[in-house]
């Protein structure tokens, strides 16, 4: 069953906190696949990633890329799965539409000091919780490190 974590940007921009996790599900060995909002914001978030750290590499490619089938993680701007991954980001709004199912985990990132994103994280949330699908909560903690809430 998938599970959907929300993680709530507070303080942080996407640019500062995405690279990281896409990091951290390297190196559990997931393939991902990162869905944003439009074609124009994933060219911005290549290049974000091609350059996001000198003494880091994250290998991957956007879903126009001839090869996108063999990169561990594709950025895309619609519901295609050309990698195959189990997990997949939603970034800017993006929303999984049917496919949700097919994934093992669906991590919802969005900007806690934007209200529109606030709603519509609580909806997307409400929505799950209806369904039941398990859900958690994410944000950080006065130190920067992400802490699961209680209740979630």
């Amino acid at each position: 069953m998938t599970e959907i974590l929300f993680y709530h940007l507070k303080g942080q921009t996407l640019e500062q906190v995405l690279p990281a996790l896409l990091q951290k599900s390297l190196e559990r060995g997931w393939r991902v696949v990162v869905q944003a909002s439009s074609d124009e914001r994933v060219e911005a978030l290549d290049a974000h990633l091609w350059t996001w750290r000198d003494d880091a590499f994250l290998p991957h490619g956007t879903s126009r890329d001839p090869e996108a089938a063999e990169q561990p993680i594709v950025l895309t701007a619609d519901g295609e799965n050309p990698n195959g991954a189990t997990v997949r980001f939603l970034v800017d709004g993006a929303n999984p539409g049917a496919n949700a199912a097919g994934y093992e985990r669906i991590v919802l990132l969005f900007n806690g000091d934007d209200p529109e994103a606030l709603e519509m994280a609580r909806a997307r949330w409400s929505e799950a919780r209806a369904v039941g699908v398990e859900v958690k909560y994410w944000k950080t903690n006065e130190d920067g490190r992400w802490e699961r809430q209680a209740g979630a």
